[in-house]
């Protein structure tokens, strides 16, 4: 495959080796292992150019000392990718909170976001990190969340408030995942909400992983703001077209980091503020999306020309068996659909430096 345009850039996401993985599940995949799956990848001549990180153990947590981080940087470096985007651990079970939650939890939310902040920041300083932003969400239910829709929202955009004043003291930007088991970011209309409602939208931006937005257009947490009726009208792809290009509409203006995925439609969990969905491998027969077709929903403006809005893209696949992890193949079919997306929707030059 010949590369026509450099840009955006392609990363591959650590945090499948960790999502899901532990004491009831397999036992997570090293960094170092993820790493390397990452480096050996290839389409051809083409290679992955960098990596996306979770901050948070077993991997390196948000809060590592400069020369753990020195290290990291050396290790990333010595097989010629670099550091992008990077995932603060703002959850309780890692340490975190909730963002709507008690004077405590905020404070953790808050505690959290500082020191991934400082890291993505130091890694930067290392000359590691040419790009990228710092990964949130709101770390409560939808369920929670819907026990005071107004007054919720309220507080979770004012924790976002105090964290983006946190990451511009850093220099860095913060990018809030749509997903529809997170509370107040459980369908398209309550995300555009929250993002509004939090008004900074230099500093606080919106992520956009193409699996969860497909499930935007079902919204089965929030029915009423559902696109289709239900998976099999993902079927027709006019359906498909239609429904998916308005969540991108709504969202994209707010949208400075992107992740390249896909999903089969499948939504899991039980009670109506339980259900989330999954990633699917990129050449998953049942999967619903056309991936270089849909990333241009995201990667192009109204007026059909690139964005430009983010530096490099990344593939997020949690939740796969260690044995697809480890299975080069895997690897392979998924630069070989972020090289169509970038071949579909590249440019030649970055318009504005990232963050």
């Amino acid at each position: 495959m010949t590369i026509t345009a450099p840009y955006p850039k392609i990363h591959n996401a650590m945090w499948p080796g960790l999502v899901g993985k532990g004491a009831e599940s397999e036992p997570p995949i090293a960094l170092e292992r993820m790493l390397e799956l990452t480096a050996k990848a290839r389409v051809g001549e083409q290679r992955f150019d960098g990596v996306d990180l979770f901050l948070a153990e077993p991997h390196t947590p948000s809060g590592a000392s400069r020369e753990t981080l020195e290290r990291l940087a050396n290790d990333v470096g010595e097989l010629g990718l670099v550091v992008g985007s990077c995932v603060a651990p703002v959850w309780e079970p890692v340490g975190g909170g909730s963002a709507m939650g008690t004077k405590d939890e905020r404070a953790r939310f808050l505690d959290r976001v500082r020191e991934a902040c400082a890291a993505a920041r130091t890694l930067r300083e290392l000359g590691i990190r040419p790009y990228g932003v710092v990964r949130i969400d709101s770390s409560v239910g939808p369920g929670d969340w819907a026990a005071d829709p107004v007054g919720n929202t309220r507080r979770i955009a004012a924790t976002w408030r105090e964290a983006a004043d946190i990451a511009e003291g850093h220099g860095e930007r913060l990018a809030a995942e749509g997903e529809i088991c997170w509370g107040g970011m459980h369908s398209w209309r309550n995300m555009l909400d929250l993002l509004e409602e939090t008004g900074c939208p230099d500093t606080v931006g919106f992520q956009a992983d193409m699996a969860h937005t497909l499930l935007y257009t079902l919204s089965p947490n929030a029915p009423e703001h559902a696109l289709v009726d239900d998976a099999k009208a993902l079927d027709d792809r006019a359906q498909l077209d239609e429904a998916y290009a308005q969540v991108a509409t709504a969202l994209r203006p707010w949208t400075i980091d992107f992740h390249v995925a896909q999903n089969d439609a499948t939504v899991k969990g039980s009670g109506s503020h339980e259900k989330t969905g999954k990633h699917c491998t990129a050449d998953d027969p049942d999967g619903k999306l056309d991936i270089a077709h849909h990333a241009g929903f995201w990667l192009r403006g109204e007026d059909g020309q690139p964005t430009r809005a983010m530096q490099h893209i990344c593939w997020d696949g949690c939740m796969f068996p260690n044995a697809t992890l480890e299975d080069m193949t895997t690897w392979e079919a998924v630069l070989a659909a972020m090289l169509a997306v970038r071949e579909a929707h590249g440019w030649d030059a970055v318009q504005e430096p990232e963050g």
